[in-house]
């Protein structure tokens, strides 16, 4: 994950680029606008998207955008039915 000095959320690193050798810089090795959800999302709402979307982390961040933490799929799945 790529953020600024005031800790908000620029972009994901790929894979590819990173296991390239190549010495790239973060900016090109980024995918930007990264999919967030707000520390207020419902877990059961977080379990879905991530399903539908096929993702195995995602990012929370606050509305104007500084990183809050990473969410993974396994811990949301484990906990999704909890009260």
């Amino acid at each position: 994950m790529v953020t600024n000095d005031e800790n908000i959320v620029l972009g994901l690193l790929g894979r590819r680029p990173l296991r390239s050798g190549e010495n790239v810089r973060a900016e090109d090795a980024m995918a930007a606008g990264p999919s967030t959800i707000r520390p207020s999302a419902r877990l059961g709402a977080i379990a879905r998207r991530m399903r539908d979307q096929s993702l195995t982390r995602i990012i929370v961040s606050r509305s104007d955008g500084v990183l809050v933490g990473v969410l993974r799929r396994e811990d949301v799945d484990a906990n999704a039915d909890a009260p």
